[in-house]
């Protein structure tokens, strides 16, 4: 197939794009470059992108693909609450009127990176799709109304489905420091400390940023009429870990570190557990190849070989709401989050990005 993917560039993005061309489609990236800058290890890939916002995209940029891949968003909730509007206009209202405009553009498949955040505050219960959203934050809001504005889509013509991803954790081009085992991981390894922000008793569903490509690609190959207008909860019902247990896998990976809780971390109101059964049973194809046990062992080693420093780890190449602010501070975002001198929309070409 022609595939668009949308925050190509990103930490899902720059892993999902080879295994994309790997399995034989013709990439096209989609991608306004805020963390261009942010590399980790190997290079990205080049395929031909369009260097665009995701607020910017019309019909035409979309006219000739056959599937969109839509990851861009700004992801995680520290970063949802720096501007909160900003976050809805973009993670919401800018990916509805992404797939308004595919649709109109002949796109048949649509797939949505959606998020386990959306289910928010849930305690103990392993929920399924058909759980009651509950929301806490404009990240995990934003989710629930996109995929409640997109839904009346989908036709004959358009088929959308919604992966709703647990949160993702492993090596990546683009990678993140600020999601919960790179988060420990890197602090073990850089400071001997694994540090605990809350009390460690929140529920997180816990899934390899390789399976998450790994499932995107499986909806994209799978029938039509198996996955059409449906959400998928992506990762593994034995990897819903407390943050205290997947500390305690931590400390096992990483020799002589220690278990430290920060000053005043109280209970996170975000614990949830996800039933992943759904997306096994409609899609055999997609498999699983991580748990997060070697998940904490592929970062430790990857840590150690590029000699991961305390003072990278918490800058802001790895964090993406520092990312962010320094790219305001030096007056490259306005408040908005638009890049103060426009970013040039290009054709699709290769961008030789870094």
């Amino acid at each position: 197939m022609k595939v668009l993917v949308t925050g190509h560039n990103g930490y899902i993005g720059s892993v999902m794009v080879p295994m994309l061309l790997a399995a034989g489609h013709e990439v096209t990236g989609l991608d306004t470059y805020y963390f261009e800058a942010c590399g980790f290890g190997p290079p990205v890939p080049d395929v031909p992108s369009l260097r665009l916002d995701l607020r910017d995209v019309r019909p035409e940029h979309l006219r000739g693909f056959e599937a969109v891949i839509h990851l861009a968003a700004l992801c995680n909730d520290p970063l949802g609450n720096l501007n909160a509007e900003t976050t809805y206009e973009i993670n919401h209202r800018a990916s509805v009127r992404l797939a308004e405009a595919a649709k109109r553009a002949g796109v048949l498949r649509w797939l949505f990176a959606s998020s386990c955040s959306l289910y928010g505050v849930a305690g103990d219960e392993m929920l399924t799709e058909a759980a009651a959203f509950n929301p806490i934050t404009p990240y995990g809001e934003s989710k629930v109304r996109a995929e409640r504005d997109v839904r009346p889509l989908a036709s004959d013509d358009f088929s959308p489905t919604f992966l709703r991803n647990a949160t993702a954790y492993g090596v990546s081009p683009r990678l993140r420091a600020d999601i919960v085992v790179n988060n420990l991981v890197g602090y073990a390894v850089t400071s001997g400390d694994i540090l605990i922000q809350s009390d460690g008793t929140p529920w997180r569903p816990l899934v390899h940023v390789e399976d998450i490509a790994r499932a995107f690609l499986a909806v994209l190959h799978a029938p039509r009429k198996l996955v059409h207008n449906e959400a998928f909860n992506v990762g593994r019902n034995d990897d819903n870990l407390r943050v205290r247990e997947i500390a305690d896998i931590v400390q096992a990976a990483v020799p002589g570190c220690r278990i430290r809780y920060a000053a005043g971390g109280g209970p996170d109101p975000r614990s949830y557990r996800v039933d992943c059964s759904k997306i096994a049973r409609a899609i055999p194809a997609f498999r699983p190849q991580w748990t997060v046990r070697r998940g904490v062992e592929q970062l430790h080693a990857a840590f150690r070989s590029n000699g991961l420093t305390s003072e990278q780890f918490l800058g802001e190449r790895y964090l993406r709401v520092k990312q962010i602010q320094k790219l305001q501070a030096d007056g490259r975002l306005d408040g908005l989050l638009r890049w103060a001198a426009p970013n040039r929309e290009t054709p699709p070409r290769a961008t030789g990005a870094k």
